[in-house]
């Protein structure tokens, strides 16, 4: 199992997986915005994406964890 997580503080602008799709290790899965700069999160992993933990609008901390593959 890996864990996806933030690396900044932000809001979750985009989400380009669902839950059963799979990714390759550098896919961006997760975008987030912080003071009008978007930020792409990559799957540092791949894998098929377990459980997603964040929606689009929420607000998360540098080091959340955003999504867990497997």
């Amino acid at each position: 199992m890996v864990e996806v997580r933030s690396n900044m503080a932000g809001t979750v602008y985009l989400i380009n997986v669902q839950q059963g799709d799979s990714v390759q290790a550098g896919d961006e899965v997760v975008v987030l915005e912080s003071m009008k700069m978007e930020m792409p999160i990559p799957a540092l992993d791949g894998g098929t994406v377990k459980e997603l933990l964040v929606q689009i609008g929420d607000v998360v901390q540098e080091d959340d964890v955003l999504m867990v593959l497997e």
